[in-house]
């Protein structure tokens, strides 16, 4: 290895390490002392209650662990959304598990919270997974109602889920460890099995207080709503257990009764692991976002027996398209490549951008994919689409289409790994959020923004200038600076990975050498959930 490599390395692998420092922090929701107070109330803590709950020595991987991260400072701020998403294996099934944080504001609902849970139910309905709720939540966070309660994608929809998961016939089942009130008490009760903690869950649609206050009665919540009322009176719930063990314990006992599942038929082999050392990826990704690499050699490291058959080599070279295995599964590789490269009519290509051919020839490929029911990886490092009037005479505008309605129309589950840039349309034809990949992750160095800082920057500069003069005003050399640094601080900031993951616009921040392990549990989930359309690209500009 050389010099430059083991800078790299080294740099890289300091980004990684400051994720998980955060990630660390993150894990203590509420604080240490928080988290003692539940277990002194004989109550496991969230993290807890999913360690116990998953096999030993299984697989597992968080979704959204980063939500919330710098967000609602002004309230205190809401580890991970005050809710632990983890997908795992129960009694050797495959599953979602959400667990409701009481450390964090006693798992009351920030905006940040209901998106999660969102992303949760999205993810066990794409994939047909079972999915398990470990309630303990004080409801809505008040404060915030009106960015919660009222709207589509917020609270209400979490239960129109529920009724919908329910008629697929997909498994649910809750568990009741804690505070469940007002409407967040219908989440359990739309499951298909309902257990409640005795002495310690509760549920009601208004605690004693309100109660007081509504009508006059006094009452205790334990009579009004604990495990004892809704097991023996009500009927609400179908299960009490004396601790949270034991519910976990029934969780896992029901998870053994589940019948199997019909297969999507995605294939997979013996799984080999790759020749090249995963770890090179540290010393093979550059410092800066602007410097050029072989993405092949990025590939090397993540599929099995570094191993790949590329598609069209010779043509559109600036994004790679290639059939490998990743755990023994097939995959459909889509990757931009960050190297200069010339074309086939001898011009030299920027690494990292969208060019015609390359977007016509990713277009063939993923209709090929869907053809041959092959699950689709992006790899995402891309800059944009080439401009200027060779690109627009050519029909860039028309190529790019055809990609981003291949990428829109896909049936096959897909994958995107965010390995370096995601700028601007580029983000959008390499399957970025808004394109529904059945998981979406960033490696710890990742940007996603409209466009690279350095470009940000003059154009918002050259925005504000223009005010300025409107205004009658002239600027100096160092003013113009100090407003140019100002503005590149706060527009870097939004591109960091961190910033991404806090709202969601991709499920975690990975260390690249678990990227198999995220694919690979990925097209399992997928594979419980069959194909029932057909890929057709509509009308299109041939």
């Amino acid at each position: 290895m050389d010099l430059e490599f083991n800078k790299r390395e080294d740099i890289n692998k300091l980004k990684f390490s400051d994720i998980k420092k955060n990630l660390a922090k993150i894990k203590l929701g509420g604080g240490e002392k928080a988290l003692q107070k539940q277990r002194d109330q004989g109550k496991m803590t969230a993290r807890e209650r999913l360690e116990y709950l998953f096999d030993k020595n299984s697989e597992s991987i968080e979704i959204g662990a980063f939500a919330g991260y710098e967000m609602y400072e002004e309230q205190g701020g809401c580890p991970a959304g005050g809710v632990v998403v983890k997908i795992g294996y129960i009694s050797g099934r495959q599953c979602i598990v959400v667990a409701n944080d009481a450390t964090v504001k006693a798992g009351a609902w920030f905006p940040i919270t209901g998106k999660k849970n969102l992303r949760a139910q999205e993810i066990a309905m794409e994939n047909r997974l079972p999915i398990i709720y470990l309630v303990d939540s004080a409801g809505v966070f008040l404060p915030m109602q009106d960015e919660i309660f009222p709207d589509k994608e917020m609270f209400g929809r979490i239960f129109r889920n529920n009724a919908k998961m329910s008629a697929a016939g997909i498994v649910q089942i809750s568990a009741i460890m804690g505070s469940c009130v007002a409407g967040g008490a219908y989440l359990p009760i739309m499951s298909d099995e309902a257990m409640i903690v005795d002495k310690t869950g509760s549920i009601f649609l208004a605690g004693s207080y309100l109660v007081k206050a509504a009508i006059g009665e006094n009452i205790d919540n334990e009579t009004l709503g604990g495990a004892t009322t809704h097991c023996e009176i009500s009927g609400v719930t179908d299960y009490k257990a004396k601790d949270d063990k034991d519910a976990l314990d029934r969780i896992k006992n029901i998870m053994k009764s589940i019948g199997d599942f019909d297969k999507a038929g995605f294939d997979r082999i013996e799984s080999f692991p790759p020749r090249e050392n995963p770890e090179n990826i540290f010393g093979i990704m550059p410092i800066a976002r602007s410097e050029q690499y072989d993405t092949f050699d990025i590939i090397k490291c993540l599929v099995d027996n570094s191993e790949y058959e590329e598609y069209k080599p010779d043509y559109g070279k600036s994004i790679i398209c290639a059939t490998a295995r990743i755990d023994g599964w097939s995959v459909g590789i889509v990757a931009n490549q960050r190297k200069m490269v010339k074309s086939g009519k001898g011009e030299m290509q920027f690494g990292g951008v969208i060019y015609s051919d390359s977007a016509d020839k990713a277009t063939r490929f993923i209709a090929n994919c869907n053809q041959r029911k092959i699950p689709l990886v992006f790899l995402q490092d891309v800059t944009g689409f080439m401009v200027g009037s060779k690109s627009e005479h050519g029909g860039i505008i028309k190529d790019g289409a055809k990609m981003v309605n291949a990428v829109s129309n896909s049936v096959v589950p897909k994958f995107t790994v965010i390995t370096g840039n995601s700028y601007g349309a580029g983000n959008y034809a390499m399957c970025g959020k808004a394109y529904d990949p059945r998981l979406i992750v960033a490696w710890p160095w990742a940007e996603l923004a409209v466009m690279g800082g350095s470009q940000a920057g003059k154009v918002l500069l050259q925005i504000q200038e223009s005010t300025l003069k409107k205004q009658g005003k002239e600027i100096s050399e160092q003013e113009r600076k100090e407003i140019l640094d100002k503005i590149l601080t706060d527009y870097n900031k939004q591109t960091q990975p961190t910033y991404a993951a806090a709202r969601l616009w991709t499920d975690a921040i990975i260390n690249p050498v678990d990227t198999r392990k995220w694919i690979s549990m990925g097209i399992e989930a997928a594979n419980h959930s069959p194909i029932t359309e057909k890929f057709n690209m509509g009308v299109i500009q041939v």
